[in-house]
């Protein structure tokens, strides 16, 4: 098999998993607004629930598995994007790629799930994106070098 449709297949399987995760599986964050926990709530003051997060938690494992969590759930998005398609290698589309698709799974988030719709989560999402495209960018760069040094 090609390369590519290797990586298209691992960016489908990623896809899936995402959808799964942050639509069906369990509710780590429930939501704890004015309808009580599982009741449908959002947020849309940046940087709002990474405060209380951060504060607030009980244990150091809350931010790690939350916040953390948020970031490195999008950072395969910007690597296999960028490594499909060779056009985006050298553009931020794929962070607004990274962007549109958090947003997307918010705003399904708040209408079909009792589940919190955050900013903080497009935000965490969209930075795990852009270190994914950075991660590749760097990979992609040295292995170029790499080839040209070999030869």
């Amino acid at each position: 098999m090609k390369r590519r449709h290797i990586l298209t297949l691992l960016f489908i399987i990623y896809m899936m998993g995402l959808v799964y995760i942050t639509l069906f599986a369990w509710n780590y964050g429930a939501s704890l607004g004015p309808e009580g926990p599982g009741g449908r709530n959002y947020n849309l003051i940046p940087f709002r629930s990474i405060y209380r997060i951060s504060m607030f938690s009980p244990t150091i494992m809350d931010p790690i598995r939350i916040l953390i969590g948020n970031i490195i759930l999008f950072i395969p998005f910007g690597i296999l994007l960028a490594a499909i398609f060779p056009k985006l290698r050298h553009s931020a589309i794929v962070i607004l790629f990274g962007f549109m698709t958090s947003c997307c799974i918010e705003i399904c988030q708040f209408l079909f799930t009792y589940r919190v719709a955050n900013i903080d989560d497009v935000l965490l999402n969209t930075s795990g994106t852009l270190i994914g495209y950075y991660l590749f960018s760097v990979l992609y760069f040295v292995r170029k070098r790499v080839i040209i040094y070999v030869n």
